[in-house]
């Protein structure tokens, strides 16, 4: 206690003793300050004017005081010099201090970027030590297309069995495999009209040899063929057993021989001369008896009543409306006497047809002065085919009856029928279904293109007609027109399609498609100058997945199992039966748990398998199919510049495999233009023509599945292209990107008008950012008609609208939009195509064409658009979007 008031006492002291040094220390000051002050002055009167020691300058004389305002002058600038230097050093000294600031900014965001780029590296290493261990354990072989294997000699002489008609059933009795190794390529060779000008008119066999030249199996090697093909015809008569005996390939029973029977005459009937042995060689043909046809060995043939060759698709009416003026048509007469059978079908016909019903029908069972005779029992036609077309595009259905004679499954005239009522889309009545011969059915599933009825459901035939709503009409419809575009529609076609279904007997696979050649723009001694690319600032740093090297997608992974797995969708639905192609989008998916459990070669799941938020959605691909890549095509005109900044801002991203620049302009790049160096290869193909068609030609350098089409004034960061390429592997038989237009109906003058106002529809995704699959471009270079490439080319416009139309017509699908983005320009590039004035009315018109082509608007609308899962999710602050802008 003592000591703490001891304290108190020693603080108050010291606090007086302060205030007093604070009282008398500047009185202290101010006098000596003051006498040191006028002493001065005093020792300065004697060196300077007296002038200067009064302060009333009035009293001053000229001299004096024109003296001291100089003097202060001088003074004065001595004093604005001192300021401006000292400002100077105070702006330098600024400016360094910003300099250093910036450098620490700098360096703070170069180590953020060195930490991003080093756990990118840290994902590569990961993935690349996964890839040595999936080829250290599994040793797959080389995947390419077959290679050809091919028979040396021509066939050896095998006596002809007398009972051929009872042995040959199937191919395994009747056919030599030993010519046709699986990876053969199916050569077949066509016996010239010289060799036997007897079985065959001269100027029918030079019609089909220059159709069957165009198919790619076609041979003039004899000795290496697989199978023979002859065309016997209109000369029939004449043919017998020892004529066959002498083509100089038949090997005595006819063998690996296909006899196409084709005659212009719908009356004539094949000879059927049980004294002629056809041995094992298969007969094409319309008419068939039912004791004579060998189902799995013979091939039932459709009408050849079409064009030799070329495209048909404007010979096809308009599918829409589904519902036409009549319900039902038929027309024809009776070839021969009436029987009781016959006025029994007529009878029902009127009875429970055409009568108590608003329905209206086309039915006409006798020709106004047109009749033929023929020696056939079965329902003539009347008219020509332009008389039968009046009726036909004006009905929904149109009946299509079983032969009147029942030893016939098929005669000419009933194949007219079918013939004529796909190409104008009145979908066919198979009446007494149970026993019509329908052309290549064992490849083809009519049910899906027809209504399939025995004759007993003759009674109930108009409810049935009647109960099937619009969306099965026209999908029969459309599915009828394609069948007929695709296997009946041309002599090319049947022939085609003949060949092909014996091929697929055999379990052959097609020749593989043909890439289009892709020559760089380079010649090999020149090294173009290469630069550091330029990232811009506006880069969102983020770590998208690993930088690989790149490598190629498989290909020709299911030559011989395609046909078998997928045959029904390749015959029926989106496939093409005539090529091999590398890939499809179509391709079946394992089950997820087969990724675990012995078929895990290829894939990554994220996290493996355990799932995870973004930080390890960002290390692997998972999703439901192996790792890939992609490439990116990039289409420009005189636009260097522009080109190079966009390839810049390709640098470093993730799962690119190349780079392909279509270079459109007749004129070569610079020699001291400046390519970026962006980690992957950058391919410049020299297009032939300025084409926007260049865009989706199937070049042999593209090497991946999924293909990025860009303009080369397209603006898309790096998280916006990988977000893109994860949806588009989850809907691979899709165009996915990133600008969305619709088409909107055309309220004063009909038809469709192309929209690019913001709507809550679309129906097209724009080409100029989107992801495709190559089988696309394909399809779009060998598949689509040429009327369709010959318009973009007139216009240099709707290369993507052709796209979209195409994809949705495969699918039945509209396209898929990724993320917000709208507008996807760069800001500042030159102007485009799509600037010019007529541009949106080019692309008005082009739909409306291409509408008329396909026969209806395939384009689909859709009400969504695709963002990443955890976007907008509130996460823990441990966890990781997948894409932290998307």
């Amino acid at each position: 206690m003592y000591l703490f008031l001891s304290t108190i006492k020693f603080k108050s002291r010291l606090l007086l003793a302060i205030l007093v040094f604070l009282v008398i220390a500047p009185l202290i000051g101010h006098y000596y300050l003051s006498k040191e002050e006028k002493d001065g002055f005093e020792n300065s009167y004697n060196t300077h004017s007296k002038l200067e020691i009064y302060e009333d300058y009035s009293v001053l004389r000229a001299t004096d005081l024109k003296y001291r305002i100089a003097e202060l002058v001088r003074i004065k600038n001595s004093v604005n010099n001192e300021l401006r230097n000292i400002e100077a050093k105070r702006q330098k000294l600024l400016s360094e201090l910003a300099i250093n600031n910036q450098k620490i900014e700098d360096v703070k965001a170069e180590f953020v970027r060195q930490q991003t780029e080093l756990e990118k590296l840290k994902i590569s290493v990961k993935q690349a030590q996964v890839a040595e261990n999936e080829a250290v354990i599994q040793n797959s072989p080389r995947l390419a297309p077959p290679t050809i294997i091919l028979p040396q000699n021509p066939p050896n002489f095998i006596p002809m069995s007398a009972n051929h008609l009872t042995k040959c059933r199937n191919m395994k009795n009747c056919f030599d495999y030993s010519r046709c190794s699986l990876t053969s390529g199916f050569p077949f060779y066509f016996y010239h009209s010289e060799e036997f000008p007897e079985l065959v008119s001269t100027s029918l066999n030079k019609i089909v040899f220059q159709v069957l030249r165009y198919n790619p199996h076609f041979t003039n090697s004899s000795n290496s063929a697989c199978v023979y093909v002859a065309l016997i015809g209109e000369t029939h008569n004449s043919i017998n057993t020892t004529q066959l005996e002498q083509l100089p390939f038949w090997g005595g029973n006819g063998r690996n021989h296909i006899l196409f029977y084709l005659s212009k005459n719908m009356h004539d009937k094949p000879y059927f001369d049980h004294n002629i042995n056809f041995g094992h060689a298969i007969l094409a043909q319309s008419f068939w008896n039912e004791s004579n046809f060998r189902p799995g060995h013979d091939i039932l043939l459709p009408a050849s009543y079409g064009p030799p060759g070329g495209e048909i698709w404007m010979d096809s009416p308009y599918m829409l409306p589904a519902r036409r003026k009549y319900l039902l048509s038929f027309e024809g007469y009776k070839t021969v006497n009436s029987s009781e059978d016959h006025k029994n079908f007529v009878e029902l016909i009127h009875k429970y047809i055409t009568v108590t019903t608003v329905d209206q029908f086309y039915i006409k069972i006798d020709c106004d002065n047109q009749r033929v005779e023929s020696n056939i029992i079965d329902w003539g036609l009347c008219g020509d085919e332009s008389k039968r077309k009046v009726f036909m595009v004006q009905s929904t259905f149109t009946l299509v009856p079983a032969p009147l004679d029942v030893n016939l499954i098929s005669t000419t005239m009933m194949q007219i029928r079918i013939f004529e009522s796909l190409k104008f889309g009145a979908i066919p009545v198979f009446l007494e279904y149970d026993r019509i011969g329908l052309p290549f059915n064992e490849v083809i599933d009519w049910c899906r293109a027809a209504i399939c009825v025995a004759g007993e459901r003759i009674t109930e035939l108009h409810w049935l007609l009647r109960t099937i709503p619009d969306n099965d009409i026209l999908l029969m419809r459309r599915q009828g027109k394609m069948l007929y575009e695709k296997y009946f529609g041309t002599i090319q076609a049947i022939l085609d399609t003949t060949l092909a279904i014996i091929r697929d007997r055999i379990g052959i696979p097609p020749l593989p498609v043909i890439d289009t050649p892709s020559p760089s723009i380079f010649n090999e001694n020149f090294k173009p100058i290469k630069m550091n690319p330029i990232i811009p600032d506006a880069e969102p740093e983020e770590s998208l997945g690993p930088l690989e090297p790149p490598f190629k997608s498989p290909v020709f992974k299911r030559n011989h199992t395609i046909m078998k797995v997928q045959g029904y969708e390749l015959w029926n639905n989106w496939g093409d039966p005539f090529k091999l192609y590398p890939h499809t989008p179509f391709d079946p998916l394992l089950p997820s748990d087969a990724k675990f459990i012995g078929s895990s070669k290829g894939f990554r799941p994220i996290n493996n398998g355990a799932g995870g938020a973004g930080k390890e959605f960002c290390q692997s691909l998972g999703g439901n199919s192996p790792k890939e890549q992609f490439t990116i095509v990039v289409l420009t005109y005189e636009r260097d510049q522009v080109l190079m900044n966009s390839l810049s801002r390709l640098n470093g991203l993730p799962y690119l495999n190349k780079v392909l620049v279509v270079w459109n302009s007749p004129k070569p790049p610079l020699e001291d233009l400046r390519w970026p160096e962006i980690g992957v290869p950058i391919h410049v193909i020299q297009a032939v023509k300025n084409s926007l068609n260049n865009r989706f030609l199937p070049y042999e350098a593209i090497e991946t599945e999924a293909v990025l089409s860009v303009d080369d004034d397209a603006h898309l960061r790096h998280d916006e292209i990988m977000f893109g390429f994860r949806v588009w592997r989850e809907q691979r038989d899709r165009v996915v990107g990133f600008p969305g237009r619709f088409h909107a109906l055309d309220l004063n003058h009909g038809g469709w008008l192309y929209n690019s106002n913001y709507s809550c529809e679309l129906s097209m995704v724009l080409t100029g950012a989107a992801f495709v699959h190559k089988y696309y471009l394909y399809l779009y270079s060998y598949w689509l008609p040429q009327a369709i490439r010959d318009k973009v080319d007139q216009y240099m416009n709707c290369e993507d609208i052709a796209m979209n139309f195409l994809v949705s017509h495969i699918t039945n699908k509209p396209p898929v939009k990724v993320t917000s983005r709208w507008t996807f320009r760069c800001p500042g590039c030159p102007v485009s195509l799509s600037e010019d004035e007529t541009h949106f009315l080019e692309r008005h018109k082009c739909i409306n064409f291409f509408t008329e082509i396909f026969g209806y608007t395939p384009l689909l609308n859709t009400q969504f658009r695709v963002d990443s899962i955890l976007f907008k999710t509130r996460i823990p602050h441990d966890k990781q979007k997948c894409f932290k802008f998307i």
